[in-house]
């Protein structure tokens, strides 16, 4: 790879994780078998994992909501994981909306869908409020 993105070395060991559990698994197991076939690779890589990390998002220093990540990976990328016929819009939107409320500054979108798709996002610190 000739260009180095932020934490490309991690999201290449997910991306890694990523085909390994797609190529064993295949097309339409639910979610969440997805997630905890890729936190069990993870892991074996040597990568530290959190599950259903709760993200808070707040307005004017509030609390408005409460969601939470699939996965975070070594504290620095925040994994979404998705099983549908494609990646859409909105759940590339929903992944910088969990960036833009944590101070993490990369996101990979995975989908399980017919045929494995993978998308990065990147939404710096420094326009974070």
């Amino acid at each position: 790879m000739a260009e180095k993105y932020l934490h490309s070395d991690i999201t290449n060991l997910i991306l890694r994780a990523f085909y390994k559990v797609y190529n064993q698994l295949g097309y339409g197991f639910l979610e969440k078998v997805y997630e905890n076939a890729m936190l069990i690779e993870l892991r074996k890589l040597g990568l530290y994992c959190k599950q259903q990390e709760p993200i808070k998002v707040y307005y004017d220093s509030l609390e408005v909501g409460n969601y939470f990540a699939d996965i975070i990976v070594n504290d620095v990328v925040i994994l979404e994981l998705k099983a549908t016929e494609g990646i859409r819009e909105d759940h590339l939107c929903q992944l910088v909306n969990y960036l833009k409320a944590t101070n993490i500054e990369v996101g990979l979108l995975l989908n399980f869908g017919l045929e494995p798709q993978h998308n990065r996002r990147v939404f710096s610190n420094s326009y974070k409020m």
